[in-house]
């Protein structure tokens, strides 16, 4: 058996994510209007022949990167993922902040602010290798089918682009270079590290939350559209991501996790600023409070235990009514959606810290939250922020996922439905058990080998140019692994390619029978095959077609043949799978036309060198007459050495010694030697 399906356009389930037909539009009118500009810029640069010389060389930054190529793209997930790992990091510098329980005054945690800069700073190394990469990478490079996707490198030369293009390209676009450089301003370590400490000594505590929310907000915003468009130039360049429905699944997880820990920490931080502003109004309440109080000795605070000695603070730690109004408990001012945050301003858990807000932004987002507000403006805009955004998140979560279980669910559900069918109908015509676990295995291979994919449906809905040239760059390397094919030019390999059919066959199948009509010509590009030729008196001769064998041989001889014969040509061999085996075949009238139209290459002694050599009839045959030809040389020996020892046998007697020999040697001299015409065409 053998499922006839051309071959495959990708290895897995395409699945685009975060779709949007207009931004799609826009990508390919500016794609458009770049390739225009490309075009005048090459005009300008070169206005007729004569007036084109040889050019004076400037900086160059090496070869062009093609962004098809399979470790551009390698690194384009790897660098998805470091993005998504930024976006988790830039949170975390809210969370340096946090509130003195014995002095009732602000601090910055130094040790934990230095470990976020630091992950900060390698997050933002590695954009700046991105951006390295990206001064080198071409937008989009002509396509040419016999380019090869995975050599990557010298593509771009080849389409007529160098690297000085390509960089000014890239520092002139819009969400180029400059976009590129803003994401990884260090904005965040100046307000943490330069900032804060400096309004924390004028006593400006509340402030404080509000310059670096604004800080956090101007570069957090665009690092998040700037993942979004990484997202869409993977799928523009690729039609996937990871390639795998599980990993649509996983990024949909990993942008709702982010969004949540980012909402928590704004919340976090409006928290301390809420307590901030409850010490605040305590403080003017109190005669002889001054607003420094509020803030640490030490701005950044790393653990080092030094006695206060300072009387006015400690006057003010000892504040009781403060400490019960602003930190031990809620009841006594007016939180509102912060209220959960008393218990981690104070709290000198960083896992706590970290971890708790989390949990109140999957909670607020999943269940759109019961939040309690107060009328301050800037609260009510937090909630309602909040909870539009949960709203949103929900919605594309819980659609995206059943998007992807409804493509990896319902091919399993049509096989299931099918393999049901089959079974029924065996039952019904009373199939043999050894025949029912056959087409099981069948089955089984063909659903591992194409997960339910059409692959004849999907390429034949396709236009004929696309069609072909995609065929031509699918099977091109697995037709040059053909010996026979390796000396044919480009035109010829270009209609093999659009011809051939891709074909699977389970173990112990019997391919073909000698003597039965040969139907197509077979490619074996996985898998083993056992071909084997009856020869006389019973004896079987045997020989192993391996990745790069080929069968149906006699089709060439019978196309090339004149005058023409309608009848196709016997087979001279059985062929059974040892393996699994996946091939491609070309049928008997795709022979046909190729070689009628071709006849020039089959002509070629190359073509005709390569097809004697590696056909399996020439092969046998020319194994029987060495062996042969061998054996009867060492027996003559024998005889002779014999003959000077003791005077020579009766015939009779000598025939004796080695007659279940002679007669092997009768049946393989007496084998079918292939016809001469088969290759002199």
């Amino acid at each position: 058996m053998a499922s006839e399906g051309e071959f495959s356009l990708s290895r897995a389930t395409h699945m685009q994510y975060f779709t949007d037909e207009d931004e799609e539009e826009e990508q390919e009118q500016e794609m458009g209007e770049e390739l225009l500009e490309d075009e005048e810029e090459s005009s300008q640069d070169c206005r007729s022949l004569y007036m084109c010389g040889p050019r004076r060389k400037g900086w160059s930054l090496g070869q062009v990167l093609d962004p098809r190529a399979k470790w551009v793209q390698e690194w384009n997930r790897v660098f998805l993922l470091v993005c998504a790992t930024g976006l988790f990091v830039d949170p975390l510098f809210f969370y340096a902040l946090s509130i003195s329980e014995t002095c009732m005054c602000l601090f910055v945690d130094g040790w934990f602010a230095i470990t976020v800069t630091v992950l900060r700073c390698m997050t933002d190394a590695l954009h700046v290798w991105n951006m390295w990469l990206q001064l080198k990478m071409a937008k989009r490079l002509s396509y040419r089918p016999n380019d090869d996707a995975d050599e990557g490198e010298g593509r771009g030369e080849r389409s007529g682009m160098n690297t000085r293009h390509v960089a000014l390209k890239y520092l002139k676009a819009k969400k180029g270079f400059f976009f590129d450089l803003l994401v990884i301003l260090p904005l965040p370590q100046i307000v943490l590290w330069v900032a804060i400490p400096s309004l924390l000594e004028r006593g400006s505590i509340t402030l404080v939350m509000t310059v670096f929310l604004i800080i956090f907000l101007f570069q957090y915003l665009p690092k998040i559209y700037h993942s979004v468009c990484l997202l869409r130039r993977m799928q523009s360049l690729s039609g996937y991501i990871f390639g795998t429905v599980w990993w649509g699944i996983a990024l949909n997880m990993i942008a709702y996790f982010v969004a949540s820990h980012a909402a928590g920490a704004c919340w976090y931080l409006l928290g301390i600023q809420r307590s901030a502003k409850c010490l605040k109004e305590q403080c003017r309440g109190v005669e002889g409070c001054d607003l420094r109080l509020l803030a640490c000795k030490e701005p950044i605070y790393y653990g080092t235990s030094k006695m206060v000695r300072d009387k006015a603070r400690l006057v003010w730690g000892e504040n009781k009514q403060a400490r019960s109004t602003c930190i031990d408990s809620t009841d006594n001012y007016d939180y509102g959606a912060y209220k959960w945050t008393v218990q981690l301003v104070t709290n000198d858990s960083r896992l706590e810290k970290i971890l708790f807000p989390i949990f109140w932004g999957l909670m607020t987002l999943s269940t759109f939250g019961n939040l309690e507000s107060t009328t301050e403006w800037l609260e009510v805009v937090f909630n309602i922020i909040v909870l539009t955004s949960g709203l949103l998140l929900v919605t594309m979560l819980i659609g995206n996922i059943k998007v992807f279980l409804h493509a990896t669910t319902s091919k399993k559900q049509a096989m299931q439905l099918k393999m049901r069918n089959i079974e029924w109908w065996m039952r019904k015509r009373r199939l043999p058990s050894g025949f029912r676990q056959r087409v099981r295995n069948y089955e089984r291979q063909r659903w591992a080998a194409m997960r339910g994919v059409d692959e004849c449906e999907m390429i034949r809905n396709l236009p004929e140019g696309l069609r072909r040239d995609i065929k031509y760059h699918l099977c091109l390397d697995l037709v040059r692994q053909v010996p026979l094919f390796q000396h044919m030019d480009d035109l010829v390999l270009e209609n093999i390619c659009d011809r051939v059919k891709s074909l699977i066959f389970t173990k112990g199948e019997t391919i073909t029978r000698e003597g039965d009509p040969v139907q197509r010509m077979l490619f074996v590009v996985r898998g083993h095959l056992q071909s084997s030729q009856v020869l006389r008196d019973g004896v079987k001769s045997c020989c192993m077609l391996g990745p790069g064998n080929f069968s149906g041989d006699e089709l060439l001889s019978w196309c090339l043949r004149r005058p023409f014969i309608e009848r196709l040509p016997p087979s001279t061999s059985t062929l059974v799978t040892l393996e699994t085996t996946e091939a491609f075949g070309l049928e008997a009238e795709d022979v046909k036309y190729v070689t009628q139209h071709f006849r020039y290459t089959f002509v070629k002694e190359g073509v005709k060198r390569s097809a004697r050599y590696y056909s399996p009839g020439w092969r046998t045959w020319a194994a029987v007459a060495i062996q042969l030809a061998w054996r009867r040389y060492k027996h003559r020996l024998t005889l002779t050495s014999l003959s000077f020892i003791r005077p020579r046998r009766p015939l009779s007697r000598s025939n004796s010694l080695g007659e279940d020999r002679l007669r092997l040697y009768t049946a393989m001299l007496t084998s079918p030697k292939p016809n001469q015409d088969d290759i002199d065409f």
